[in-house]
């Protein structure tokens, strides 16, 4: 009795296994009949190269098989890497424009906003070498270009203030070194560092550089960025205008005090202490201190 249960339960556990591997291969149909797709199935393919490809007006040398592939490998991990593509893509239409005009006042070219997408993929982020806000400031370089940054606020977090710090950062890099393929790698790893590399490599440009790792992706990253995010469709990315992150609308309250509770003046305004910290992202303790009776415009919804 026993052995004949055995065989059983063995054949039945078989079928079963059989019955779920088919239901996995088989496509299941639709109300008309018609195959539907699984989740799992995609189209993975490679993208067209044999094609010239440029970084604020200049142009990369893609006669270079290392170029290309080097270029191809960020274009294919970030035309895949669906899930953050998507966010970088509903972000932009809330923080472009602002990028967008300061680098137009600042003359400069407009690609330099996707440097901001390759540093922060456009969020407050803090790196783990401590580089913070939109455009990754690091502390001393920060207050360099004047953003304030102490206990009380840390105006790396300004999107408006360390937009204009990065475009006189920018305008310094390329100065000294003549492109912007290069200014970018110094906005990356540092002036000096680069400087240094090139003189002991003897390069005169980036795509002859041997650089850390790092380095030697982050201005592919960021032409990739731009070719995804200026032709989405071509790579597989499709959003109607409503389903992006709208602007943030505002208005300043000029204040030349101290704010000894953040709750309170939030509470004051109509606001949550939350909306107050997502419109004002540089006040990074409970309170707003102003000891010299600095005026500072702090951000609220606008009614």
């Amino acid at each position: 009795m026993s052995k004949s249960i055995s065989v059983y339960t063995i054949a039945l556990a078989a079928f079963l296994s059989f019955a779920l591997f088919v239901s996995y291969q088989t496509p299941s149909e639709g109300a008309q009949g018609q195959s539907v797709a699984s989740h799992a199935d995609q189209q993975i393919q490679s993208f067209d190269l044999n094609r010239p490809f440029d970084f604020a007006g200049e142009a990369l040398p893609m006669e270079s098989f290392d170029v290309k592939e080097r270029l191809e490998r960020e274009i294919l991990r970030n035309s895949y890497y669906h899930s953050n593509t998507i966010l970088l893509l509903k972000r932009a239409k809330r923080y472009f424009p602002t990028i967008e005009r300061i680098l137009a006042e600042n003359g400069l070219p407009d690609d330099l906003k996707y440097i901001a997408v390759t540093e922060s993929d456009l969020t407050m982020a803090v790196s783990p070498a401590g580089a913070k806000g939109i455009w990754q400031f690091m502390k001393g370089t920060g207050r360099d270009y004047g953003l304030e940054v102490n206990s009380g606020i840390d105006e790396r977090y300004h999107f408006e203030k360390s937009t204009e710090a990065a475009c006189k950062y920018l305008r310094k890099l390329h100065s000294k070194f003549g492109n912007w393929s290069l200014a970018a790698a110094a906005y990356n790893m540092g002036s000096n560092g680069l400087s240094s590399d090139m003189k002991a490599q003897r390069a005169k440009s980036y795509y002859d550089l041997n650089l850390s790792q790092e380095t030697m992706r982050y201005f592919f990253r960021i032409v990739a960025i731009k070719e995804i995010m200026e032709k989405p469709e071509e790579f597989g990315f499709y959003l109607q205008d409503h389903e992006k992150y709208p602007e943030l609308e505002y208005v300043n309250i000029r204040v030349n005090e101290t704010i000894p509770n953040l709750g309170d003046f939030a509470v004051k305004h109509g606001i949550s202490y939350r909306t107050l910290k997502i419109y004002n992202p540089w006040l990074v303790s409970g309170t707003l201190p102003n000891k010299s009776g600095r005026t500072y415009m702090v951000k609220v919804p606008k009614k």
